[in-house]
């Protein structure tokens, strides 16, 4: 298989997993990231929402350095963290006419090295706040960094090194985060709405590594990256929250040459996890592309990606289309449209600006999780319709 984008992985540590190359409002409205003119870096904001894609250059007054993150936000603003002198100031960008606005909400202590870090967590759901990780030697703390009544605040503290972070909810309360802790790697939920408590989220075994990658609030589908069915080699499975079902891992989505990673998942299908569309990113020898999958399937379709990819990048809209966003020397701010919503049986793929490549017929067993008895959560959560508490873990 060829792929039309040949480029490298977003470097990435600590379990989490590889960039994307620009960053999405949950909602799909605004995306974000770093550009190049010449060999100086600036902010650039994607609007998405329109008829037609647009692009917004935000440079400030110098080059940005090397570090630097943005994030969209909800009203169009741009979210930038600056390291800096064991500092990470946070401003938020808007156009003014010929020029960037910047408005400074403050500052984060953290000095990187020595197992410290900070990082921005995924778009919130809401688009009004925004959220960092930092990551100490014994600890790791949430910092509210855009969208409080004084500038950045700490609001949770969670024992032990955590990695990854994902939203379960449309509310933007519920985020659970990968959490190192006795040599184990375990998914627990932080609770931002009862003061950052925090909770068991999934234990496939004791001796496991067990992380969350991505979750859709509307259907409860999770995607799980665990070595609990082959110690010492991870595999991707699915789940659902609130399931009784143990986690499956589908042998497709076993690749020894490959790094699959998922970056979206189709909303809107709600009580019917098995029919989400999942868009994979793909790193391998020859460069990243992109795969399509359904736990209902038992096959990756592959698609060659567009060209100029902001690899990692993309969204679903509802009706089963999947967003990929490209940009080039002929085309600044694009957006591919992927046709896949319809099974393989029923419909052939199509794509706006990309061909596809069908891979192998995949084994027929999908190997289920270990599974082993594990208490219920401290408190109870609300599943994300809201309509009934969490009782058990995804994996029982």
């Amino acid at each position: 298989m060829t792929a039309c984008a040949i480029e490298p992985a977003a470097e990435h540590e600590d379990g989490d997993a590889p960039r994307a190359e620009c960053a999405i409002t949950a909602d799909g409205s605004y995306a974000a990231r770093l550009a190049l003119d010449g060999d100086c870096w600036f902010p650039e904001r994607w609007t998405l929402d329109g008829p037609e894609p647009y692009a917004v250059p935000l440079p400030a007054h110098q080059p940005e350095e090397p570090g630097t993150e943005v994030q969209p936000m909800g009203d169009g603003r741009v979210l930038i963290r600056r390291p800096t002198d064991g500092r990470h100031v946070f401003s938020l960008l808007y156009p003014t006419g010929p020029g960037t606005g910047e408005l400074l909400l403050g500052a984060v202590q953290c000095p990187e090295g020595e197992g410290a870090r900070l990082r921005m967590l995924p778009p919130a759901p809401g688009g009004d706040k925004a959220y960092a990780l930092a990551v100490g030697r014994r600890s790791s703390a949430v910092w509210l960094v855009a969208g409080g009544a004084f500038g950045p605040e700490q609001v949770a503290e969670v024992p032990g090194r955590c990695s990854g972070g994902v939203w379960l909810d449309r509310d933007g309360r519920i985020l659970a985060l990968d959490r190192e802790s006795g040599g184990r790697t375990k998914a627990v939920v932080v609770d931002l709405g009862r003061g950052g408590e925090v909770s068991p989220l999934l234990q496939i075994t004791d001796a496991s590594d067990d992380r969350l990658l991505l979750a859709d609030p509307d259907s409860g589908l999770l995607l799980i990256r665990s070595d609990a069915p082959s110690p010492g080699q991870e595999r991707l499975g699915w789940g659902v929250l609130g399931s009784t079902l143990p986690v499956r891992f589908p042998e497709c989505l076993r690749s020894a040459e490959c790094t699959v990673t998922p970056f979206a998942i189709q909303p809107g299908q709600v009580l019917m996890p098995e029919s989400c569309g999942v868009a994979l990113r793909v790193d391998g020898p020859v460069g990243s592309w992109v795969g399509v999958w359904r736990p209902a399937e038992r096959r990756v379709r592959h698609l060659a990606a567009p060209e100029g990819w902001l690899v990692g990048a993309g969204w679903w809209t509802r009706d089963g289309a999947l967003q990929l966003p490209y940009a080039t020397e002929q085309v600044r701010c694009g957006v591919a449209r992927v046709g896949v919503g319809m099974p393989p049986e029923e419909a052939p793929e199509e794509a706006t600006s990309a061909g596809a490549d069908v891979g192998p017929e995949p084994s027929p067993t999908d190997d289920p999780a270990p599974v082993t008895e594990v208490p219920d959560p401290v408190a109870p959560r609300p599943v994300p319709l809201q309509q009934a508490p969490l009782g058990g873990l995804v994996t029982k």
